[in-house]
């Protein structure tokens, strides 16, 4: 099985404050196992975390973490959202402190 970090992605862009985290973390769940978003079998979601709309998903395999990267345009989708939201998902970099990550967008 390959490392956990090789497995795991990095969600940014979760509505915050909508709804309930463990509500929010079951459409995750749902989200990332559909085939449509290239998903499977989702091994654990950690949200909410340190950072604001960002949650962490682990795959059971690195190949679906592969896939899940390789599409387009993640739409978060659900009947208790009142609109879809768009995902940005990212590789997970164990090298990099979860609490040193931050977003930020300069002006051009």
């Amino acid at each position: 099985q390959a490392a956990k970090s090789a497995r795991t992605v990095v969600i940014t862009g979760i509505p915050d404050g909508l709804l309930q985290d463990d509500v929010m973390a079951d459409i995750l769940v749902i989200h990332f196992q559909m085939s449509k978003n290239n998903g499977g079998d989702v091994e654990e979601v950690l949200y909410p975390t340190t950072i604001k709309g960002a949650a962490y998903v682990t795959f059971e395999d690195q190949e679906v973490a592969e896939s899940v990267l390789t599409k387009d345009e993640h739409r978060l989708e659900d009947k208790r959202l009142s609109r879809y939201y768009p995902l940005k998902v990212t590789r997970y970099c164990e090298n990099v402190s979860s609490s040193l990550i931050y977003l930020v967008v300069l002006p051009l």
